[in-house]
């Protein structure tokens, strides 16, 4: 799929049905109509950005054999017919050694980074080493999503991993979604069920503590002993909204886990936009801590780390005529990985429209189609049109590359 391609069919579809409302008749003044449709007022140019490179932590082969996970999740979070065992980012490789060191933490990690490992990881390996130790069976882990949308997908997510997985049946943990689409004799089953990991939502989630019903009560009685409590999408809890889930985890973690130390998580990718990374740590600090009425220090906030997809060997502010040689050239379009990384233009894109380089590799802020063309028309001193095709169609070949 060109995603190009698909947003110039999604906008034109979108065009004809707004504008299929009214039929002017008058020339002067439809002639001034689609005068102003045409300065793209109404559908401005989609943002671009690219989905970058993390850098690489251990595999859950490697942390089983370190014992810093049971070595049970080798076989759980796996993926394929031979079931070979994920490999970690760095920033979910330090998600797990705070779980495990009893701390607290806020990951800020980018879109599609793999945040909810960074939860369901330790997670999982609590579950399975409780199961390990004999002990009785309760939710240990309550996970709140601002919308039930999310919870449905991470349901998904979570099982497919564990129903995929061979370990023994003993050891095998089990999750529920709790959120009110679910009908009484679904509420029973897992009142009665025990389910390891709950996924709510903060408005059930609060009912459930308040609540006179016996199966409600039952579900939040079986959360006794509370381990972790996560509240994915962070950002959204702001101002009175903020106030009563702040009110509601003080509550959570009275009733539940008075008696011993509850790890809060909290993800986010937009909590704060300060370009120095102490600032933005400290600001994420400051706005966990009062959520969840626990001391989240700066060092306790994880942030991404990134790396380059393409070769490093290739300079752009030394490319000159290559890269000006590059652009004037047909892209060819069936390009490997292998191509695409030494591939100047990819390169450039790389780095001129995905990440920016420093003491530390960035996101850069997504900019549009056109506005990249007139960065690489201006470094190559060619005519605009030079520079919008070549980003184009770098941009669709990097994204239906062969992934082997």
């Amino acid at each position: 799929m060109n995603i190009f391609d698909l947003d110039k069919a999604l906008v034109d579809r979108y065009a004809a049905f707004a504008r299929s409302f009214s039929t002017i008749k008058a020339p002067d003044i439809t002639e001034q109509v689609n005068a102003i449709y045409d300065l793209g007022k109404f559908w401005p140019d989609p943002l671009i950005t690219i989905n970058p490179h993390f850098e690489q932590g251990s595999s859950m082969d490697q942390l089983a054999d370190d014992g810093v996970v049971d070595p049970a999740l080798r076989q759980i979070f796996a993926f394929g017919q031979k079931r070979a065992p994920v490999t970690l980012h760095r920033h979910q490789e330090r998600a797990v050694a705070k779980a495990r060191n009893q701390e607290s933490f806020v990951v800020t990690t980018g879109t599609g980074s793999g945040k909810s490992l960074c939860f369901f990881v330790p997670i999982v390996d609590a579950i399975v080493r409780a199961r390990r130790a004999g002990e009785p069976r309760r939710t240990r882990a309550i996970i709140i999503y601002p919308m039930n949308a999310l919870a449905n997908s991470q349901l998904g997510e979570i099982k497919k991993y564990i129903d995929d997985s061979d370990i023994d049946e003993n050891l095998r943990p089990t999750v529920a979604r709790y959120t009110g689409q679910e009908n009484d004799a679904e509420r029973r089953e897992i009142a009665e069920r025990k389910p390891d990991i709950l996924l709510t939502n903060f408005m059930m989630l609060e009912l459930l503590m308040t609540r006179q019903d016996g199966l409600d009560q039952a579900v939040i009685g079986n959360a006794q002993g509370l381990e972790f409590l996560v509240l994915d999408e962070l950002h959204t809890y702001r101002g009175r909204q903020g106030a009563d889930v702040a009110m509601l985890v003080r509550r959570v973690k009275e009733r539940l886990s008075a008696d011993k130390k509850l790890i809060c998580i909290g993800t986010s990718a937009t909590m704060s936009s300060s370009p120095d990374d102490h600032e933005r740590a400290v600001a994420v600090s400051d706005v966990a801590t009062k959520l969840f009425g626990v001391p989240i220090p700066a060092s306790c906030v994880i942030d991404e780390s990134l790396k380059r997809a393409t070769s490093t060997a290739v300079k752009i502010e030394t490319m000159g005529e290559q890269l000006r040689a590059i652009v004037q050239q047909p892209i060819a379009e069936n390009l490997t990985d292998q191509q695409l990384e030494a591939h100047p233009l990819a390169c450039w894109i790389e780095t001129q429209i995905g990440l920016q380089e420093g003491e530390k590799l960035r996101r850069r802020p997504p900019i549009t189609l056109k506005a990249a063309a007139e960065v690489l028309a201006a470094q190559t001193t060619l005519p605009l049109a030079h520079g919008r095709v070549p980003v184009r169609g770098v941009a669709s070949v990097g994204s239906e590359a062969d992934r082997t």
